[in-house]
């Protein structure tokens, strides 16, 4: 089973969009994507700088942009999809997509609503969050529940992303569990926590107009891991899940039960492939950055890795 990945905010890096303009279709498409999220994707990708490609209202629809661009491209080019998709936390909109639960339409102006209403969120109060790396599981976990903070992503590979109060998070900075690091995340506020659920209620009201089809590809949910075959209910998590933690690790530990022999990462790529090679060790990665890693997503997706 060889299974497609979307990643999450804090993918992005200045013009990493430039080389996918040259496809054909590809600036038509964006344009398309543009208008329904509300945001000039091809500038932002192609033109802008990181500061403001990290303001939460941009980056979230340009990953997805990209995400899906991407995926395009390399279905086009195999002429056959993979047989699974995850996304990490906004990745998700990419994958419900991806399998036939919204149409591209609809996910780009979910995740334009998305990227503008977790901001909103965010401004309310200062808030952040930092990579904890390392060190035992157990402890960050309670170390993190003593200050007052909340573990907003289980990434696997010994990786926790801790959110909360911006004391909180200094105090973390300068207390760290023995044998962990921890490094402060550029992004708005504290996302996948209790601070987000304005947002929430935004996109449940806007969602409720959606009318989602089944999965027609295997569909994993960062809520727990688990494969979600009810297009409503993956919806349904797919908004919840802006204020509950991404459970990454979940994820992985069902690719491997599932048997997964292979993982692609579309665009902007590289975050999630580094996960998987440390969680299930020996499974063959593809990180998609560049129309140039089509043709090795290709092999992989039709079983030859040499």
């Amino acid at each position: 089973m060889i299974i497609a990945v979307f990643p999450g905010q804090g993918s992005q890096t200045p013009g990493f969009l430039s080389p996918w303009l040259a496809l054909d279709g590809a600036r038509e498409r964006l344009e398309r994507a543009s208008e329904a999220a509300d945001v000039d994707l091809i500038a932002a990708g192609t033109q802008w700088d990181a500061d403001r490609i990290r303001d939460t209202k941009i980056a979230q629809p340009l990953i997805v942009a990209a995400s899906l661009l991407s995926w395009a491209a390399l279905v086009e080019e195999a002429g056959s999809s993979a047989d699974g998709v995850a996304g990490h936390s906004v990745g998700e909109i990419a994958a419900l997509v991806a399998a036939g639960v919204l149409s591209e339409a609809e996910g780009m102006r979910l995740v334009g609503l998305r990227g503008r209403a977790m901001a909103d969120a965010a401004a309310l109060e200062q808030t952040g969050m930092s990579a904890v790396i390392g060190g035992d599981s157990g402890a960050v976990l309670a170390h993190l529940e003593g200050l007052g903070l909340t573990a907003a992503n289980h990434n696997g590979g010994g990786q926790i992303v801790a959110a909360g109060s911006l004391p909180a998070l200094a105090d973390l900075a300068d207390n760290p569990v023995p044998g962990s690091r921890v490094i402060p995340l550029q992004v708005a506020g504290a996302f996948h926590t209790r601070y987000m659920q304005p947002a929430v209620e935004v996109l449940r009201t806007a969602t409720a107009e959606i009318a989602p089809a089944d999965p027609a590809l295997t569909l994993w949910t960062n809520a727990d891991g688990s494969v979600v075959t009810d297009g409503r209910a993956a919806l349904d998590l797919l908004v919840s899940q802006v204020a509950s933690p991404v459970r990454w690790d979940l994820c992985m530990e069902s690719f491997g039960t599932r048997g997964v022999t292979g993982v692609v990462e579309l665009a902007p790529a590289g975050t999630l492939t580094g996960l998987v090679k440390r969680g299930l060790r020996g499974t063959p990665t593809v990180a998609v950055k560049t129309p140039d890693d089509i043709p090795a997503a290709v092999a992989l997706l039709k079983g030859h890795t040499a």
